[in-house]
């Protein structure tokens, strides 16, 4: 899109609306897979190898076969509109990347936390940096194959989060699984500010 403007063209340059949401959780959460599943390009990685340097660091129970860890954060791109671009960064899982979060956060609509309940307490941490920071943020609860399923309710229950956070079931590789989690986000902050919700 020519946002120059011209002498034949009167009206006012625009420049496209830019927004920022997080995708954050535990390590090994889905969180690399859900951005992926989503930029309509291709998404900038910063995954590394697990190495013998993380033995006793990193936590692997429940997620054994895991072999890379995001250590800054994942970036892609959707497009809504010419006029309105939705960035997601996906932020590291592990303690010791967590000084890059404030910069990761600076400007964020919201945050969508996966969660997994193989390893739930893992998303406490996150769940604790946006209430504190006031930055709305829903749950995505990513459904592993060959793991026991909960529901919303039960999720939420042990979150002990508040009654108007949704929780919203998905799977991190499907699309418009994702779409529905970040639909969800969007509905929620724009509650959150008296907003009208869209629709559709």
């Amino acid at each position: 899109m020519d946002y120059v403007r011209s002498e034949r063209d009167p009206s006012p340059a625009r420049l496209p609306l830019a927004l920022k949401i997080l995708i954050a959780g535990g390590f090994g959460a889905g969180k690399t897979t859900l951005v992926s599943a989503l930029s309509e390009v291709r998404p900038l990685q910063t995954e590394e190898v697990l190495t013998d340097a993380g033995v006793g660091t990193d936590d692997l129970s429940g997620v054994e076969g895991k072999s890379t860890t995001t250590v800054a954060m994942d970036f892609g791109r959707i497009t809504i509109t010419d006029d309105l671009q939705v960035y997601l960064f996906g932020t590291p899982g592990q303690d010791r990347f967590w000084f890059l979060w404030d910069e990761l956060a600076f400007g964020a609509l919201g945050a969508v936390v996966l969660a997994d309940t193989r390893r739930l307490p893992d998303c406490f941490p996150s769940i604790d940096y946006f209430e504190q920071r006031g930055i709305p943020f829903v749950v995505g609860v990513n459904c592993f194959e060959d793991t026991r399923r909960f529901g919303a309710d039960a999720v939420r229950q042990a979150l002990d989060i508040e009654p108007e956070v949704p929780v919203v079931l998905c799977d991190a590789r499907d699309r418009q699984s994702g779409k529905l989690v970040l639909i969800s986000l969007v509905e929620h902050v724009a509650r959150q500010r008296g907003e009208p919700v869209p629709v559709g």
